[in-house]
């Protein structure tokens, strides 16, 4: 990963004196075909900024000249993608980038970049024509691409070498590079699901937790037809010392492990919570800990799938 700096010595995109929050911040998102542009975009639309590609020229600069007109509303983080597929685009962004008014605008160039090897394989796994080569070679276009880009390579103020990356690593660098805050990285809603195990697994739980060990309400005068979201239904669990140490054990354990899932870059993250028919036990059970994930800053959606059956 090569972090350049500008000519003024000032390191993207910033100012003299130190970057001014109140100026708008925007990216222009651009490179190879191939090298990725698309999953750097999500990753920026991850951290909060808005997010567009390809404009046409004229649109792309008035987002350069106002962008904060342009997205009304927002925080003023703006990720623009552009490449060759925008007509004139390599030929004349860079003389809209001289004239750009940094004292209203915090902008800096992302070009992402491959081994011509690594670009021609990616060609052949996803069967595309290159876009500058339709009716030829993948490797004329990759040619005839790096000749054109060239000078906005040059000047980019960061170019990441994606050639050796994963996804994973990919957006690990945006998240690193980009972020407002040192370590930032995007929430991840938690989604609690509770179910009755007669019905099948969730699919796409990352974690499940049966607790059909627990006392069931089902068989108790009066709870049969109520679910884990009565009163009575909660009273009756809550008396029994099992449940209580079931929900301390299980919120000390993801306390701990969510945020190491989190580390991952993870949007989402399923934990799901199953009993016999998925009325009372999970039901209760699934409550209470969203209310605990809750209390502790997690945003938790919580979904009881079978507790109407």
């Amino acid at each position: 990963m090569d972090n350049g700096k500008r000519d003024d010595g000032t390191e993207n995109g910033g100012t003299a004196n130190g970057t001014d929050r109140d100026k708008a911040r925007l990216v222009l998102v651009t490179g190879m075909s191939g090298s990725g542009k698309s999953v750097v975009a999500n990753a920026f639309e991850d951290l909060g900024f808005h997010t567009v590609d390809n404009l046409p020229l004229p649109l792309l600069e008035q987002f350069l000249e106002r962008p904060r007109e342009m997205v009304p509303g927002g925080d003023g983080r703006v990720a623009v993608v552009a490449d060759l597929r925008v007509p004139g685009f390599a030929e004349e962004f860079p003389a809209l980038q001289r004239k750009l008014d940094h004292t209203k605008v915090e902008f800096s160039v992302l070009f992402l970049d491959a081994a011509d090897e690594v670009l021609v394989r990616r060609f052949s796994e996803t069967r595309r024509p290159h876009p500058l080569a339709p009716d030829s070679s993948v490797m004329e276009g990759i040619r005839l691409e790096r000749e054109r880009m060239q000078e906005l390579r040059t000047s980019a103020e960061t170019v990441f070498d994606t050639g050796e990356w994963t996804v994973h690593d990919l957006r690990k660098a945006v998240y690193d590079q980009f972020a407002g805050m040192p370590g930032e990285v995007p929430a991840m809603v938690v989604n609690v699901v509770t179910f009755g195990f007669k019905r099948g697994v969730p699919p796409g739980a990352d974690l499940v937790f049966d607790v059909r060990f627990l006392d069931n309400p089902h068989f108790e005068p009066g709870l049969r037809e109520q679910t884990g979201r009565d009163p009575e239904v909660r009273e009756f669990l809550e008396e029994l010392p099992e449940y209580r140490e079931n929900l301390d054990r299980l919120t000390d354990l993801l306390l701990w492990l969510l945020p190491k899932y989190r580390r991952e870059h993870r949007s989402y993250f399923t934990i799901a919570i199953g009993c016999t028919g998925g009325r009372h036990r999970s039901v209760a059970s699934g409550e209470a800990l969203k209310r605990r994930l809750g209390e502790a800053g997690w945003p938790v959606r919580l979904t009881h799938r079978d507790s109407h059956l």
